[in-house]
């Protein structure tokens, strides 16, 4: 089967990072916050786009 050696690489480095906090997700993720936080990068947030409803036949109840 084919691999993407970018892919690989990617796979590799992740988890060669996951394995420096001992594969604990929340020590991973405070540690992506900590780096982020002493980031100089503009940080952007988007509104959150709202989804009219949709309208919905109602069927009635069976008796």
């Amino acid at each position: 089967m084919w691999q993407d050696p970018i892919v690989a690489e990617v796979r590799q480095v992740r988890e060669t990072h996951a394995a420096r906090f001992d594969f604990e997700l929340w020590a991973i993720y405070r540690a992506l916050k900590e780096q982020e936080e002493q980031s100089q990068l503009e940080k952007v947030s988007f509104a959150p786009k709202r989804i009219p409803p949709t309208k919905t036949e109602v069927k009635p109840a069976l008796a």
